[in-house]
């Protein structure tokens, strides 16, 4: 029987959002830092071995918080896939930043660290890579570079939730990091992110930049007297509301993750077969962990794509397709420097999300798993 409708995506409230919501409220404290919001910073620190966070309003936040403490200036290179969200690179392009776009693996989206070395100039400044999926990059060869010509690496891990490079959590190895908590990951608080801080360097400024350029955390743990504008900075930190929503959902972090797996894993054993006809599953490297943020396809061709996407929404399923290559997207195509990327643009055309959040049911999930392999067995 078709079902009534089957979207991309569906938030997930795991029990004590609105409770948690309410507490917050009646505590007479909803800005941030409030209760809810040292519980969070405390679960990532204490129990998830994180040497300091920040909770912000956005993963967006994270990486323009990151180009702040690096200290990107106009005429710096900053080099990242060019299959990434606009997120990426806008952090850097705010600050003056040149983005040196490179391409993806052949059989996955992830950045290709062969081709980085090659673009080192003496103007680079940082390397960030994207952990697409939730699934690592490749970070030991990124970070030796890194090491041999005095870069920053700013890992882009807003997908990464809950997954690991070599037993290594992704977001702890770079200098900083960027998660997102936005409704379609796998922890949401509907908007919102965090800021990881793996090199200590940056984290009292990053306290200042996060709090409108003031040291209002040092006077309130008691460390000044008064607290001044001291540096750059903007509102970067979260209501304690939208903390109280993810506490909630870290509380149950098992939970929705041992769901999500039983979810990837039953569409990769349905959708096997179609690797034998050169349509694309996900790619876990021997040095990487699946979170199952995601389950995606690699279509043959745009009209492919274009073709199932149709037949899936004919039926009340909808797939989404995801990135458009950023080095020829009207805005910074005249910036690019021509090279071709031609698996950044393979992906652009040909990758398509299925549906995925924790409440899809084994039997919808059959229905879209049908409607699949009777499309290409047409």
């Amino acid at each position: 029987m078709t079902p009534t409708y089957i979207p991309f995506n569906k938030p997930y409230l795991s029990g004590n959002e609105t409770r948690y919501i309410d507490e917050a409220v009646r505590s007479g404290k909803i800005s941030g830092d409030g209760m809810f919001t040292m519980r969070c910073h405390q679960f990532f620190e204490q129990e998830l071995g994180f040497k300091k966070v920040l909770l912000t309003t956005s993963c967006t936040d994270a990486l323009e918080m990151a180009a702040l403490l690096i200290d990107i200036q106009p005429g710096d290179e900053v080099i990242m896939p060019a299959y990434t969200f606009v997120s990426t690179p806008n952090a850097f392009v705010l600050r003056g930043a040149t983005i040196v776009f490179a391409d993806s693996y052949a059989l996955s989206p992830n950045l290709d660290p062969a081709q980085l070395e090659a673009l080192i100039t003496p103007r680079t400044k940082a390397i960030v890579p994207v952990h697409y999926a939730g699934i690592a990059c490749d970070m030991d060869p990124i970070m030796d570079l890194a090491r041999r010509y005095n870069l920053f690496v700013i890992e882009d891990a807003a997908q990464a939730i809950d997954s690991y490079y070599k037993g290594r959590k992704l977001g702890s190895i770079g200098h900083l990091a960027a998660f997102s908590f936005h409704e379609t990951k796998n922890i949401i608080s509907g908007e919102g992110g965090m800021l990881a801080i793996n090199d200590l360097q940056f984290a009292e400024r990053a306290e200042v930049l996060r709090e409108k350029g003031t040291n209002r955390s040092s006077f309130f743990r008691g460390e000044v007297d008064k607290y001044s504008w001291v540096d750059y900075g903007s509102s970067f930190l979260p209501s304690d509301i939208i903390a109280a929503f993810l506490w909630a959902q870290l509380e149950n972090i098992e939970d929705i993750q041992r769901q999500r797996r039983h979810i990837w894993q039953r569409y990769y054993e349905a959708l096997r077969p179609l690797q034998e006809i050169g349509v694309g599953l996900p790619l876990i490297p021997d040095y990487a962990t699946n979170n199952a943020h995601m389950f995606h396809l690699v279509c043959r061709s745009l009209a492919e794509r274009t073709a199932l996407i149709e037949r899936l929404k004919a039926e009340n399923v909808h797939p989404v397709f995801h990135y458009l290559s950023l080095h020829t997207s009207p805005f910074y195509a005249p910036k690019h420097d021509g090279r071709v990327l031609p698996h950044s643009d393979h992906y652009s055309d040909c990758l398509v999300r299925l549906p995925f959040y924790y409440e899809l049911t084994d039997a919808n999930q059959d229905f879209i798993n049908q409607l699949l392999l009777e499309f290409y067995q047409q």
